[in-house]
């Protein structure tokens, strides 16, 4: 089975968007203060001060969080972020693990930027210019094997 359009279906797109925030926000929170104490995410001085939204358009979140002086905060909701970042789980996987860089995403409209456009194309050369663990490359071949053998 081809992951690639891969859609979470309607009931957890319903679901995810009823969530509270913070329980919603808790686990990218988590991931990403594990990523900064180990240096595999540090950001740079151009994200400080700056109100990112994230949105798994398939499960219906939107994650929103800002950067105060390289640490990232959660935020409940955001009525208008510096950028938003709106993908499928799918994709968001495929661009945090490198097997697809923002570029390809964005070309493919599979990755939508809005917001402050220059903060944006910082963020996408960010995450792909990013160091991405060993064990993360291979939880993500192992779950694209997965769903190929669907």
């Amino acid at each position: 089975m081809d992951l690639s359009n891969f859609r979470f279906p309607k009931s957890l797109q319903t679901l995810g968007s009823h969530l509270p925030a913070p329980l919603a926000n808790a686990p990218l929170m988590l991931i990403l203060e594990l990523a900064r104490r180990r240096a595999l995410l540090i950001a740079p001085d151009s994200l400080y001060g700056k109100s990112f939204c994230i949105k798994v358009e398939d499960l219906g979140l939107a994650l929103c969080f800002y950067c105060d002086q390289g640490k990232f905060k959660s935020l409940s909701s955001l009525p208008m972020p510096d950028v938003s970042l709106s993908a499928s789980a799918v994709d968001f996987l495929k661009l945090t693990t490198g097997q697809e860089d923002a570029d390809t995403l964005f070309f493919r409209r599979r990755l939508k930027i809005e917001g402050n456009t220059e903060l944006g194309i910082a963020v996408k050369y960010w995450i792909d210019a990013s160091e991405r663990p060993a064990w993360l490359n291979q939880f993500a071949r192992r779950f694209m094997q997965t769903g190929e053998a669907m």
